[in-house]
């Protein structure tokens, strides 16, 4: 199969950027993740519906972006030192209320909504700690084509039809700085054979999209534990990596972790930033565990991660839940 697929993504990656194919015909370019997070793996159809992000993170040699890296250096906790990495990221979301059917959903239910968004991403190694700086760059409102796009998957699939959309947050440009430090196998302990470890990161989130500070702690099992930080989930959620270390020819891992947040500022609750627009009563603390699997070979990871996530508005009548694919390929 990866000899039918990696041809493809290269010329993909030919057309689209072509420096970039030209370090995989060298054996030296990077990895390419895709994730797909829906609340059909939870059997529900509302709220934070669905999103799709595809992640490139170049190989070591090929130098990041100077304003990023300058930008970075102005973070008062991004180290200096280490090995520094950085990635590219695209993506789309889309939030609806709790029932699609409704031409006009009540004013008391979260407002329809898209977010459209193109980011870059810095990583610092330095030991057995990564700090993580991005900057993001998106469009909520009908130019995110969020309405479109579930329309279309909802046709595709034979679901029923959102009705609601010309309710949605209008157009606004967003932003986001966000920054995050993880510390891998803060803890690790041998159990029943196999390797145990704990994660714990903490960080947060700026911009007239998200304004937050999170914390939270992942545990990872397995026989051959890579040297990741858990797959790469979409925003907001619990940190992870695109890039990952496998240190066999095949490995598994299971993994659960649990995440709090302060939220100051979320534009899919609160509605547009300088318009009036649709809006609920946000709550100021959410959180989310998680758990789910990693399977890896030499150049391939493939995850499932299933979420639970408390409420996050004052009129939501039950917590949340999604699953969240991602597959990773080395070039």
């Amino acid at each position: 199969m990866k000899n039918l697929i990696k041809p493809g993504v290269l010329l993909a990656l030919g057309l689209i950027f072509p420096h970039w194919a030209g370090a995989a015909e060298s054996g030296n370019s990077g990895t390419l993740s895709f994730i797909l997070e829906n609340d059909m793996f939870h059997g529900s159809d509302g709220h934070y519906t669905g999103g799709v992000r595809g992640v490139w993170v170049p190989a070591p040699d090929v130098p990041a972006p100077e304003w990023a890296v300058r930008l970075a250096r102005l973070m008062p906790w991004f180290p200096e030192h280490g090995t520094l990495r950085h990635g590219y990221a695209f993506g789309q979301s889309m939030f609806v209320p709790s029932d699609i059917s409704l031409v006009n959903p009540p004013l008391d239910e979260r407002p329809y909504a898209g977010w459209l968004y193109g980011s870059v991403g810095l990583g610092r190694v330095s030991g057995q700690r990564l700090d993580q700086f991005g900057v993001t760059f998106g469009m909520v409102g009908p130019a995110s084509l969020a309405e479109q796009s579930q329309k279309f998957i909802h046709e595709l699939v034979g679901s029923r039809e959102p009705r609601g959309w010309d309710t949605q947050l209008r157009n606004e440009p967003g932003i986001i700085l966000t920054y995050q430090r993880s510390w891998r196998e803060y803890a690790a302990l041998t159990v029943l054979g196999n390797r145990l470890d704990f994660t714990p990161h903490a960080g947060g989130a700026l911009g007239n999209v998200f304004t937050y500070a999170n914390a939270g702690v992942t545990l990872r099992y397995g026989k051959h534990l890579p040297d990741d930080y858990g797959p790469p989930r979409i925003q907001p959620g619990l940190p992870g990596s695109a890039d990952f270390a496998p240190v066999s020819h095949f490995g598994w891992y299971l993994f659960a972790g649990i995440e709090g947040r302060a939220v100051a500022r979320n534009i899919f609750l609160d509605g547009n930033t300088f318009r009036d627009s649709r809006s609920v009563d946000r709550k100021p603390l959410v959180g989310d565990l998680q758990f789910g699997f990693v399977m890896d070979w030499s150049d391939i990871r493939f995850s499932y991660t299933h979420v639970l996530r408390s409420r996050e508005y004052e009129t939501q009548q039950k917590n949340d839940g999604f699953g969240a694919l991602s597959v990773s390929m080395k070039f």
